[in-house]
């Protein structure tokens, strides 16, 4: 009964989420200040990774790809895949629920054990729009931190397939050029949406309604990363299955 509890718990802030809004000169200001902390705060870390994970997954594919028969242009092709469709959307949105996820709960859980939460309640602000939804509309640019990802991805791919001598540069640019769906960027950036509302919208949640001390918050950006990262995996089993096999 307690899953059920905090699922109702949890459409029911999103509802309220949206109701009595904030004036626009205070919520301006807390939105820029989200931009700040949540995207462009978590730029240096996705390059970072997305970067190295794209040539990682082209050296395992031209390692595995030894037949003299089967073309180089494949290594470009296959990374192309799989950075678009599941490495840059899928993988960098399980690390930004560990990095973004547990600030949000953490800061969230820390208002609500120091009772700032309550006081916003008195002067008459709804505190889950003051709080929640700034997050929401900041993680709504998360798609160009995907884009950054992408783009990253298949440059470090190009570097370690050059640099590694695992085939030649034009070979990649073939692959990478070859067979393109233009749909499966359309279909990258849904889910990359989808992603952004559970990661403003679950560690919230978790903040929130938190109980307890300072250890308490602690636990509740555990449990939230937790959460976040299963809802992110069968979302994307479900939109992967409602998108692609359709």
């Amino acid at each position: 009964m307690t899953y059920l509890h905090n699922i109702g718990a949890y459409f029911l802030m999103i509802v309220e989420m949206f109701r009595k809004p904030t004036k626009w000169s205070v919520m301006k200001q807390l939105i820029l200040k989200d931009i700040d902390d949540l995207i462009i705060g978590s730029l240096g870390i996705v390059a970072f990774i997305a970067f190295f994970v794209g040539g990682v997954v082209t050296i395992q594919t031209a390692l595995n790809i030894d037949n003299p028969l089967i073309p180089k242009y494949l290594v470009g092709f296959a990374t192309r895949q799989s950075i678009i469709l599941e490495f840059a959307p899928t993988f960098i949105s399980i690390v930004m629920a560990g990095k973004v996820g547990s600030f949000i709960t953490s800061s969230i859980g820390t208002m609500r054990v120091t009772e700032q939460i309550d006081a916003l309640e008195v002067m008459g602000i709804n505190s889950l729009n003051y709080l929640v939804f700034p997050k929401f509309i900041s993680l709504m640019l998360y798609p160009f931190v995907i884009s950054i990802a992408m783009f990253l991805g298949i440059l470090g791919g190009m570097a370690a397939c050059v640099y590694g001598g695992f085939s030649s540069l034009d070979d990649y640019i073939v692959g990478i050029q070859m067979d393109f769906i233009p749909f499966h960027i359309t279909y990258a950036f849904i889910k990359t949406f989808a992603f952004a509302f559970i990661l403003a919208t679950i560690p919230s949640f978790h903040g929130y309604y938190m109980k307890g001390g300072a250890l308490e918050v602690g636990k509740a950006s555990t449990t939230a990363f937790v959460w976040t990262s299963v809802v992110i995996i069968l979302l994307n089993y479900l939109l992967t299955q409602m998108l692609l096999s359709a």
